[in-house]
């Protein structure tokens, strides 16, 4: 389902009334907040991931030299 302009018009309508136009810049501020903490979040994961990725690696190369000796 693509979103045509009328529903998109009809969406920003129903969020002006629901929140009131003084608070939507609040409101846009938090979600834009929120997006960047859970990119770092995202990506602080992501780089532990592949540490311990490499950390593995070697710990079973150390082992086959280790078994090959």
């Amino acid at each position: 389902m693509s979103w045509g302009p009328w529903q998109i018009a009809l969406l920003v309508l129903v969020i002006v009334l629901i929140f009131g136009s003084k608070k939507l810049p609040e409101l846009a501020r938090a979600l834009g907040k929120a997006k960047g903490e859970f990119k770092k979040g995202t990506a602080e994961g992501e780089a532990l991931l592949k540490e311990e990725e490499e950390k593995s690696k070697e710990l079973e190369r150390k082992k086959s030299e280790a078994e090959k000796a």
